[in-house]
């Protein structure tokens, strides 16, 4: 390409369906083992680890060494934002008939992307907050007002601690199954560790699936205005 990024190194890459799993497993923003993710993928951990080392080579995941276990996770957040928006991408493509399970109604209701919340939870949050004036969220960026400054504080949410950091404090992102915007960047991170810390919601086990709690859809209500009509279905078992 003229000296440029290789485009189609990458997209050779992500576009390995074992590895699409793999690097899927990940965008959760927690780090996991080989044999966790040969299990997510469905290979034996053999046939994992080649694929864990061309992903790592190709510098799209990072390897943590802790005692004699050797931990994956996505390289950058830039990574978990291009395979959030290939999965944009693919929601508008041609739709295969495929019946609705259990699990794809738990990652519409709530999940992860990255380290801040998605799904219908995900863009409930961020429609309330623009509602009550917190929040001005475009397709090109966002900011937190003077009275959402004020809001996220009293909930838990140190904004000016947040200022001072590099990364990016309020993001726009294209939530895939809802196809509106949620609240990403480090709000949206901060927001969705401080519900979290508040037992409001709880992972499931090898999926990026939330499992919201009896406090959660209280506080989601009481403090948000966010209303489910249901809480998302049992997807396999809570992570330990």
């Amino acid at each position: 390409m003229n000296g440029g990024p290789d485009l189609a190194l990458v997209a050779s890459l992500i576009g390995d369906a074992t590895r699409a799993n793999i690097l899927a497993a990940l965008l959760d923003g927690r780090a996991l083992t080989a044999s966790e993710l040969a299990y997510f993928a469905h290979i034996s951990p053999q046939t994992a680890s080649g694929h864990l080392a061309k992903l790592t080579d190709g510098r799209l995941l990072t390897v943590m060494r802790q005692g004699r276990n050797r931990y994956y996770r996505l390289a950058t957040l830039l990574v978990a934002e291009m395979l959030e928006g290939i999965m944009a991408v693919a929601a508008h493509g041609p739709q295969r008939h495929r019946p609705i399970s259990k699990a794809d109604e738990a990652m519409r209701m709530a999940r992860t992307c990255y380290d801040h919340f998605a799904g219908k939870v995900g863009v409930g949050l961020a429609d309330n907050l623009i509602q009550r004036g917190y929040l001005v969220l475009t397709p090109e960026a966002g900011e937190v007002t003077e009275r959402g400054a004020a809001f996220l504080d009293d909930f838990g949410v140190d904004l000016a601690a947040l200022r001072v950091k590099r990364r990016t404090l309020c993001k726009p992102c294209l939530d895939w199954t809802e196809r509106r915007l949620h609240l990403g960047g480090m709000v949206g991170a901060a927001l969705a560790r401080r519900c979290f810390d508040l037992g409001w919601f709880t992972r499931l086990r090898d999926s990026r699936a939330l499992a919201i709690t009896a406090a959660g859809q209280r506080g989601l209500e009481d403090v948000f205005g966010v209303s489910l009509d249901a809480a998302p279905p049992p997807v396999l078992r809570t992570a330990s």
